[in-house]
């Protein structure tokens, strides 16, 4: 579901800025269904279990876009790339006051209701986690990312045409990145802050 509303997020934010792209081909929906990716949702995942990979990779089918029906095209991108991230962040801090809601203690086991709380209170954990490595994940700054498409909005020409000709190999190179852990050095310090600022609303 944290993948599914990031999508369905792209999808919403782009129709408000004039493109029915997503609208018109019925994606602007919760069912997961309709954002199954059959290589990158099942058939990646189960090859890096399979081989034993050290680390996990997969993503749903991108909600479609065309940039070029937004109002304010090189504006209203960086509005739509926001969009999913901020949406998983939306998501963890949810989580974090479903959390706090059914186990304000930090002890859902030793509660008399543990058969209702404690899988709550795991799935409200698992859900921080996921939305905050979702979201610092995204914001990595090489399209097809999100962050990618927001510093392509962000930088004048010629960079912003330079950076957006990446595109087409920008999985190849975050695969890369990702099997040598050097995406780590990006995604640490970012997962750091969020976690952070989710600890301060549990302690606020």
């Amino acid at each position: 579901m944290a993948i599914v509303f990031h999508e369905v997020a792209h999808g919403w934010v782009a129709f408000r800025f004039g493109d029915s792209t997503a609208a018109r081909m019925g994606r602007l929906t919760l069912n997961p269904i309709s954002h199954i990716d059959p290589f990158g949702t099942i058939l990646l995942p189960a090859l890096l279990i399979i081989v034993g990979a050290p680390f996990l990779f997969g993503y749903a089918k991108p909600v479609p876009v065309n940039f070029h029906n937004l109002n304010h095209p090189k504006r209203d991108m960086i509005w739509v790339a926001l969009a999913g991230p901020m949406t998983n962040i939306l998501l963890a801090i949810a989580s974090v006051g479903v959390l706090k809601f059914v186990d304000p203690a930090g002890n859902a086991g030793l509660t008399p209701s543990a058969f209702f709380v404690t899988p709550l209170a795991l799935m409200a954990q698992s859900s921080i986690n996921i939305n905050v490595m979702l979201a610092a994940f995204n914001l990595f700054p090489i399209p097809p990312l999100d962050g990618g498409r927001v510093l392509v909005g962000l930088l004048p020409e010629p960079y912003s045409s330079i950076l957006a000709r990446i595109e087409p190999y920008g999985f190849l190179i975050i695969l890369l990145l990702l099997m040598t852990h050097t995406l780590d050095i990006f995604i640490g310090p970012v997962v750091h802050f969020l976690f952070g600022l989710l600890r301060a609303l549990w302690m606020g």
